[in-house]
């Protein structure tokens, strides 16, 4: 069991996904997300989310990303957040998302 102290540690923000970019060189099948979080700016990673998402269907989409964490080095890509997701049925991923329109950059509580 974690503290609710322990969980606050976790900076969880929404963003809006502007600019989607294929990832050809990753491993596995990903693409790059580039994510405005408001006042936190622009901030990039790449997910494997290539199954039950296309690049012209994310522009514009909010999704909810760990924003606290080091810069992770993914292949020749330099990863700045941690996109949330959970996996379906068949283990591919579902991204998290609002339910409604909230501002860039506002945090999960």
């Amino acid at each position: 069991m974690i503290t609710y102290e322990d969980f606050t540690k976790v900076d969880i923000r929404v963003g809006t996904v502007v600019d989607v970019e294929n990832y050809p060189e990753a491993h596995k099948p990903a693409l790059k997300l580039f994510i405005d979080f408001g006042p936190l700016g622009k901030k990039k990673t790449s997910a494997q989310i290539t199954h039950h998402y296309k690049k012209e269907n994310l522009i514009g989409r909010q999704i909810l990303a760990v924003v606290n964490f080091p810069p992770k080095q993914i292949g020749s890509f330099m990863s700045e957040v941690l996109v949330l997701g959970l996996s379906d049925e068949n283990n591919q991923i579902v991204l998290v998302n609002p339910e409604m329109l909230v501002p860039n950059g506002h945090r999960l509580h």
